[in-house]
């Protein structure tokens, strides 16, 4: 199965979106790819461990710490990953552990093991890619 093909799928199957590492700033790409596919039906589950702490609601939804966390309250999809390279590897294990259909690592995030451990236990796979473009380019 090509990226091409998982994005394709992704884009026309998920509408449940934990977005791991959402920043509370507007200014962060974060912020405006989770705002972009909220305002496109998609639901955001935002992810973040410090915004956890705080209480405070990003984009209007509930902040977990954890992709284990919030896989206890909400039927995840997709988890599209904001954090370095060196860090997907965990993610990529609690992506797995949740049963979500779907790993999505960010534009200039790449981790091979990860990916491959995520594509072994069944999960689509996309690295390297910008949700918001893409499902911009499918419109």
């Amino acid at each position: 199965m090509t990226q091409s093909d998982n994005i394709r799928h992704i884009l026309t199957t998920c509408r449940t979106v934990a977005v791991v590492g959402l920043s509370p700033k507007p200014h962060r790409d974060s912020f405006d790819v989770a705002r972009y596919m909220q305002a496109h039906g998609w639901r955001i589950i935002p992810v973040n461990p410090v915004a956890a702490a705080s209480g405070e609601p990003i984009l209007g939804e509930k902040v977990y710490a954890t992709l284990l966390e919030a896989a206890q309250h909400e039927k995840i999809e997709l988890v599209n990953v904001f954090r370095n390279s060196a860090d997907v590897p965990p993610v990529a294990q609690e992506a797995i552990a949740i049963g979500a259909q779907a790993l999505w690592l960010q534009l200039g995030i790449e981790n091979a093991a990860a990916a491959s451990a995520a594509q072994a236990a069944g999960l689509r796979v996309v690295q390297n890619k910008c949700l918001l473009v893409e499902h911009a380019a499918s419109l």
